[in-house]
């Protein structure tokens, strides 16, 4: 009679393991996406204990997911208390040294606020305004990034000059039917628009620029009916970040008209005049929740600088990677870093690695807050996505042509914390059909596991 008990436990045990099995299989079959496609990895954040697992060692592209890691390793790096902080100083021989931290969030309100305070202690006719810019180095796109991505708002380049999103705004207006609409910057960038837009019945306009023959030249072509605004990535930010500094001095009546040449910040003989502190975790949530490229790619590079105790740059970056790869136990030798947010098609992630950095998140004394700064459904990229796993789910998500992605921690039907990655790359299905697919894998993972 025990031996039967036994025997039955045991084949109920299987079962409930192919049920588990069968309902993620059933998802991926319905799906209609090649199954050599998709990894995935799910893990119980308690025991470690591997609860499913497809093509977990092949690498892919994991598209935004990557700032999972990136953002994580510059929060170690940097520490919970970091802020970019934005300086401007008075030498004892009237100069004027202005030192830049690469803060993603920095505007030109706090660039006025910092010339208005040196207006206001009487700081008129400096000798000289020099630039400490060496917070990052120059390269202002990430390896791999695509030319064709250029006018694209959500790719701007970026560098220790970044100001207002290095973005500007255009507005497109329609003029009388058939004429030729009107097209103006919000604010000054030496741009010229070549107009080539009509005024219609429908709202239908591109935006194109050659940089190989002239980058300030910007093609607007199409039909326009009512006003349209569009973000445009500057081609230059520290061309744009410059001419702000300019009109933010003639503003404050500072009375300085020479050149802006870099410096290093001298250790003594320093007066501070007002400086602009962001907390580390501003750029944190904008990374993780919102997925911003901007954000991640200066987090990456000014923690690398940090970790080198030099100037940020995507190799020290990496360097900064595989010391915290060494020191937790983790293996990345399947492992490859382009560049800090993911856009990159250059970057390789394995589905297991992934599951096992999670995990590793889940052992530190601030699990509860690292975790808040994820998105959960309703919020940043899950706004309009499982919406039923409200403060359930805590996920980033990645998305590039034929590549989606999908990683995070999930509280279970159970009552367990699971961590999973999903990540499917496949030409042929579109990019909602990914999605789904992922959905209902993450729908299985809460029900079964």
């Amino acid at each position: 009679m025990k031996k039967l008990l036994i025997t039955l436990l045991a084949l109920c045990a299987g079962v409930s393991v192919q049920a588990k099995t069968f309902s993620i299989e059933k998802s991926i079959q319905e799906s209609n996406i090649n199954k050599a496609g998709i990894s995935i990895s799910v893990r119980n954040v308690n025991s470690g204990k591997i609860l499913y697992e497809l093509n977990p060692h092949t690498p892919r592209i994991p598209a935004s997911t990557l700032k999972a890691v990136t953002s994580t390793v510059a929060l170690d790096t940097l520490g919970e208390d970091f802020n970019f902080t934005t300086s401007l100083y008075k030498t004892k021989d009237n100069e004027l040294l202005l030192k830049l931290s690469g803060d993603p969030q920095f505007t030109k309100s706090d660039l006025n606020s910092l010339l208005e305070t040196a207006s206001e202690k009487n700081i008129v006719d400096p000798k000289a305004f020099y630039i400490d810019d060496y917070v990052m180095d120059s390269v202002i796109w990430g390896e791999g990034w695509q030319w064709d991505d250029d006018l694209n708002p959500l790719m701007p380049k970026f560098s220790s000059y970044n100001i207002d999103q290095n973005l500007l705004t255009a507005i497109v207006d329609p003029k009388t039917q058939g004429a030729p609409a009107n097209i103006q910057l919000t604010t000054f960038y030496p741009v010229t628009f070549m107009n080539l837009v009509t005024t219609g019945k429908e709202n239908d306009i591109t935006f194109t620029r050659n940089n190989h023959i002239s980058p300030d030249i910007i093609n607007v072509s199409g039909v326009i009916s009512s006003r349209q605004t569009q973000k445009i990535p500057v081609n230059s930010p520290k061309r744009y970040f410059l001419i702000k500094l300019e009109e933010a001095i003639i503003e404050h009546k500072i009375g300085y008209y020479g050149a802006f040449p870099q410096k290093k910040l001298p250790l003594s003989s320093l007066n501070l005049i007002e400086e602009i502190k962001r907390p580390i975790n501003i750029a944190l949530n904008d990374s993780l929740k919102n997925s911003s490229n901007l954000s991640a790619e200066t987090l990456f590079k000014v923690a690398g600088g940090h970790f080198v105790k030099n100037t940020g740059a995507i190799k020290n970056s990496i360097l900064m990677f595989n010391e915290y790869c060494k020191k937790n136990n983790l293996k990345n030798e399947n492992i490859k870093i382009a560049d800090g947010s993911g856009v990159s098609k250059n970057n390789l992630m394995t589905a297991d690695f992934m599951t096992n950095f999670l995990v590793l998140q889940t052992k530190k004394e601030n699990f509860e807050k690292y975790l808040n700064l994820y998105p959960t459904a309703g919020e940043g990229t899950l706004k309009n996505r499982m919406l039923y796993f409200k403060d359930i789910i805590f996920a980033k998500t990645g998305t590039l042509s034929d590549a989606s992605a999908i990683c995070g921690y999930i509280k279970t039907r159970d009552g367990n914390l699971v961590v999973f990655d999903i990540m499917i790359q496949d030409a042929k299905s579109s990019s909602s059909d990914k999605k789904a697919t992922e959905e209902q894998i993450i729908r299985a993972i809460y029900n079964k596991y």
